[in-house]
């Protein structure tokens, strides 16, 4: 059984950094595209960011391009979102989603493996 465990979320100023986590357990992690995606009050979920099994490849939704990082480390099983310059518009349950085989994706539907989220407040 697969399980993806979110950690870091919080409150945090406008302006502000903060880094989510994502542990993976129950299979070896080194083989799945992982990303993470975002669920507001109200909104359907959408994709954030996405990274390759080797994180040679990163790949970003363009609202968050130049202001979020996504990278992994296969030998801690983990995955990382890096969050800086956040926008009260980034307020939203953080999702990560493990896909099995390559290539990434930002489709919610052909993921295969999601946690339960960890919620991230921005306020301005």
């Amino acid at each position: 059984q697969v399980q993806l465990v979110e950690s870091g979320g919080g409150l945090v100023q406008a302006g502000g950094s903060l880094r989510v986590s994502c542990a993976v357990s129950g299979r070896p992690f080194s083989g799945y595209a992982m990303g993470w995606f975002r669920q507001a009050p109200g909104k359907e979920r959408e994709f954030v960011a996405a990274i390759s099994w080797t994180g040679g490849y990163t790949y970003y939704a363009n609202s968050v391009k130049g202001r979020f990082t996504i990278s992994r480390d296969n030998a801690k099983n983990t995955v990382y979102l890096q969050m800086n310059s956040l926008k009260p518009e980034d307020t939203a349950v953080y999702y990560c989603a493990g896909k099995l085989r390559p290539p990434i994706a930002t489709a919610t539907a052909v993921m295969d493996y999601w946690g339960k989220g960890t919620l991230v407040t921005v306020s301005s």
